[in-house]
């Protein structure tokens, strides 16, 4: 998603290269660092298996390979970062705000890179990873802004007693992490995580491991303790290794639903506190009474950022009956000039969906909305670029489905790319109803004049995120997260504070014991 713009001027963040620092141009890279990262270093698994090919979207070349971390891998990063967690967590709320801020303006100043990076091994447009990383510094600011001013209360009892609460870290948690912002999700997850003074130990997923690795270096760089902050590699075994270790405190998962319910059944063994942010099918709806440009761009944001492949994504778009062709028209008209193609070149607004199996799932479902009866207004096909560099790729023009039925699939189902789907409808009432007829609950969205109306749909709403007249704008400030199967906790805003902390309360006893004895 996109933040609120905060953004600095390009002359202020020269390019800093690192020894990890990737070329500029498509089909050029290959990686040769490790990329698990221990105590402060970048280091090979100690007990390294199955080795899974890293891709770039665009080209379809192999990066690297990448292998899985094992059980033993996993406990040296788990013990590094219980060592270091005794060293953060004595830290005043201050020093860690000095550290946690130089992270963001190393992160600011690698802005390029980094973003370079994200685009390679992602496949969204260099224009989207920008505004990712800009959203990942201005995450660690601000849980650096609360990190000296996290407390508890003070509650005064009968005869001068009185109590108190302690709000104290968790201890080593666990960050998994999705492969559609792998850095930015790292941010989230890491900014509330230390800020409340706990370690963590951060999986990304196999298909884009390249970039978390760089924000390990630069906790280090800022001055972290060695280990605070370490990332572990590989697919499920790796996952279930770290959910299943006695000395993991917290899990925070992003990613599908059926891994959510396995991590959830994990930790309950353990008893560790989970948080949840899952997949989504959300409602989009617009009213007759909307400004009809700034609901087009909402539908196209809402639909089509990095490919479709964004959790919170409105893919049902409701539109009130009376404006349903003017605006169907208009959506079909912006979304067929929608530039493909290489995602590092600077006009480009679609880059390659994240790899093959998943562009063929993306087809699938496309095929089976024309089987069920809805009619591809434009787009849907596979899509070819010009630039033979580029001809092995995982491209798609964007889709807009019409003739919509609730009960078909690619209404139901979350398709995870760039598939609109538009349904009409007559009433308030029926909308909203409609709306809250899925399993998920992660966002839903508004676009109205009537400002009575937008806050009473609103409430209506069965869903963690909503918005209105707007979609898809994640400002750090705003907690983050969904009802129903689209998961619980939250991330970013002070919410997510009580995510990555405990309270302690104190009774104090100023007179004598009272006993029965």
């Amino acid at each position: 998603m996109l933040a609120r713009a905060r953004l600095p001027s390009p002359l202020l963040l020269p390019r800093l290269r690192s020894a990890a620092a990737m070329s500029s141009a498509t089909g050029t890279n290959t990686v040769q660092q490790p990329l698990n990262y221990r105590a402060g270093a970048r280091v090979q698994p100690a007990d390294g298996g199955q080795l899974e090919e890293v891709l770039e979207p665009a080209t379809g070349r192999v990066l690297c390979k990448l292998p899985c971390s094992g059980e033993k891998e996993v406990d040296l990063a788990v013990q590094s970062a219980k060592a270091a967690f005794k060293i953060w967590s004595q830290m005043s709320g201050m020093e860690r705000c000095r550290v946690m801020l130089e992270a963001a303006r190393i992160i600011r100043e690698q802005r390029e890179e980094i973003a370079t990076m994200e685009t390679i091994n992602n496949g969204k447009s260099i224009f989207e990873a920008r505004v990712d990383i800009d959203i990942s510094w201005q995450c660690l600011e601000y849980y650096a802004g609360l990190a000296g001013s996290l407390a508890g209360e003070h509650i005064q009892l009968p005869g001068g007693s009185f109590g108190y609460t302690r709000r104290e870290p968790l201890g080593v948690c666990v960050g998994i992490g999705a492969w559609n912002y792998p850095f930015q999700i790292a941010c989230w997850k890491s900014g509330p995580a230390l800020a409340c003074g706990n370690a963590m130990v951060f999986k990304p997923s196999p298909f884009t491991p390249i970039s978390v690795v760089r924000l390990a270096e630069i906790f280090t760089e800022a001055g972290v303790p060695k280990g605070l902050f370490n990332v572990v590699q590989g697919g499920a075994a790796t996952g279930q290794f770290l959910c299943q270790h006695p000395d993991v405190a917290k899990i925070s998962f992003t990613g599908s639903v059926p891994t959510g319910m396995k991590i959830m059944e994990m930790a309950a063994k353990g008893i560790k506190p989970v948080t949840l942010e899952l997949g989504g099918k959300s409602p989009l709806i617009i009213f007759s009474d909307a400004d009809l440009e700034n609901a087009v761009k909402g539908a196209l944001m809402a639909n089509f950022l990095t490919q479709g492949e964004v959790c919170c994504n409105g893919t049902r778009v409701f539109v009130e009956r009376k404006i349903l062709d003017t605006f169907t028209k208009e959506v079909v008209k912006r979304t067929q000039k929608i530039k493909i193609g290489d995602p590092l070149l600077e006009d480009t607004r679609m880059g390659a969906l994240i790899n093959r199996p998943h562009l063929n799932r993306v087809q699938g479902f496309i095929k089976q909305a024309k089987e069920q009866g809805a009619e591809v207004l434009c787009g849907g096909d596979l899509y070819v670029p010009d630039d033979p560099k580029l001809k092995n790729g995982y491209y798609m023009r964007p889709c807009v489905l019409g003739n919509c039925k609730d009960d078909m699939t690619c209404v139901k189902e979350e398709i995870f790319g760039p598939v609109m789907a538009i349904l009409p409808f007559d009433t308030e009432e029926e909308v909203v109803e409609r709306a809250n007829a899925t399993k998920f609950g992660l966002a839903g969205g508004v676009f109205t004049r009537d400002i009575q109306k937008a806050h009473r749909v609103v409430a209506a709403l069965k869903a963690g995120m909503c918005f209105i007249n707007n979609y898809n704008v994640s400002p750090v400030e705003l907690p983050f997260g969904g009802y129903k199967f689209s998961g619980f906790g939250r991330e970013n805003g002070r919410a997510a504070i009580e995510y990555y902390s405990q309270l302690k309360t104190v009774c104090v006893e100023m007179g004598d014991v009272e006993s029965v004895f």
